[in-house]
């Protein structure tokens, strides 16, 4: 049986979340492999609506067993409020399976963050300021401190003072902040560790398992392609690897175990923070996209930039995640719209680009090059074949296929669960 891997094709928040929860029940496990409570999912159940930013969505189907792998970095403060919060609507979180080696958020990271972000100024990231970034690069470091390490006070308590020699020194010296307490930060986290013990176990040998008998398990992304820290619009990037290559990584599955990876994307394009953005659209109709598809964060509730669909980007995220499957979300927030345009190419310095331009320096100054598409006024919220939309609609669904060189698989028309197009299946 199959490993499917579930990830964003724009610069994320293209809905993976409703795309994970329309597959639950055909799935066995649902694992997240990457970032941390930097990046949310929304999912709408009926007349509820859940914002998940850790827990991974298989959590709302019953008998998915959700797993946070071990390419995840945990604040463990975080997730205890967000199960609480689940537990408090109804939502068992009792499956929840956390890798022992994911790598913990800590107070130094949290600071460290908030203040070097500050201290950038206008060439800031445009991070959220929870730490992410810091715990990967302690991590990297070999200074990381994980999930395992709440089980031996020992061991806690000694690689905390190690770090915080420098962390302290920075934030004192540099930033003139207050320094970290390691014995109130030990004694917190040996609490947390205690809340947590049950959920914690080898989830590489969980999975592994869980495909030599039969079972379908799910590997889902967050963010997206072009914020991946290895082939994103750096350094406007993520801290890890959203991309179908770090789900092996995160979630200790081997490549020949994925026989699916399932590209979301909208039918048009947003970003969160800064970093270029060819098709953004500052005027009324990019409030429009913003208003009528909720373009607001699920975690930090910053408002999206809004721009059209853009087929470079679309052929790029096929290419380099491998795509063998297209679910294209929000094609009713375009209804009403006279014309829709795509962008179809670039043009740097007098030269069209068909693919991604080469450097950081050319994707700054890339400028789209449209190509337009009559809109439709039709609701398409009752629709459920591809039969039933405008045909207008139907027209520029062909045109992102072709462009984006992949097959389309499913339309979103509406945030809730039953307001799906199947194409075909996605397993």
């Amino acid at each position: 049986m199959p490993a499917l891997v579930l990830v964003g094709a724009q610069w994320g928040d293209e809905g993976k979340g409703k795309a994970t929860d329309l597959l639950g029940g055909s799935v066995d496990y649902v694992v997240r492999y990457q970032g941390g409570n930097n990046a949310g999912h929304t999912v709408v159940v009926g007349s509820e609506s859940y914002a998940l930013h850790l827990v991974p969505s298989g959590v709302l189907t019953p008998d998915v067993v959700p797993v946070i792998g071990n390419g995840v970095v945990v604040d463990p403060k975080v997730l205890l409020e967000e199960m609480a919060g689940l537990e408090e609507r109804g939502v068992s979180c009792g499956r929840l399976l956390i890798s022992t080696d994911a790598h913990l958020i800590m107070p130094h990271h949290r600071a460290l963050d908030r203040v070097t972000e500050r201290y950038l100024g206008g060439s800031r990231i445009g991070t959220t300021g929870r730490g992410i970034g810091p715990t990967y690069a302690d991590k990297v470091a070999r200074v990381g401190i994980r999930m395992q390490d709440l089980f031996d006070p020992g061991i806690l308590r000694k690689k905390l003072d190690l770090v915080l020699r420098e962390k302290n020194q920075v934030l004192t010296k540099v930033y003139n902040r207050k320094a970290i307490d390691a014995a109130e930060v030990v004694e917190a986290y040996l609490g947390y560790g205690e809340r947590l013990r049950a959920h914690v176990t080898d989830t590489r040998l969980v999975l592994n398992r869980a495909v030599d008998d039969g079972k379908v398990v799910l590997l889902e992304g967050s963010q997206g392609t072009l914020l991946d820290v290895d082939h994103g619009t750096y350094p406007f990037v993520t801290s890890s690897s959203p991309t179908a290559g770090g789900a092996c990584a995160g979630s200790g599955l081997g490549p020949t175990r994925i026989t699916r990876v399932i590209g979301i994307l909208k039918a048009y394009t947003t970003r969160v923070g800064e970093g270029p953005f060819p098709t953004e659209l500052s005027d009324a109709v990019g409030e429009r996209l913003r208003a009528a598809g909720g373009e607001f964060g699920v975690t930090t509730g910053r408002a999206r930039r809004t721009g059209w669909f853009d087929a470079v980007i679309a052929r790029y995220a096929v290419s380099v995640n491998g795509l063998t499957d297209l679910f294209v979300t929000k094609l009713d927030v375009l209804t009403g719209l006279e014309t829709v345009p795509v962008c179809v190419g670039y043009e740097v310095a007098g030269e069209r680009h068909d693919e991604m331009p080469m450097t950081q320096t050319e994707f700054h100054h890339a400028r789209p090059i449209y190509e337009n598409f009559p809109g439709w006024d039709a609701d398409l919220s009752a629709c459920r074949r591809v039969a039933d939309l405008p045909q207008h609609a139907r027209g520029y669904v062909r045109a992102l296929e072709e462009m984006s060189g992949c097959p389309i698989s499913a339309i979103g028309i509406g945030p809730g669960r039953e307001e799906t197009i199947a194409v075909r299946s996605l397993l």
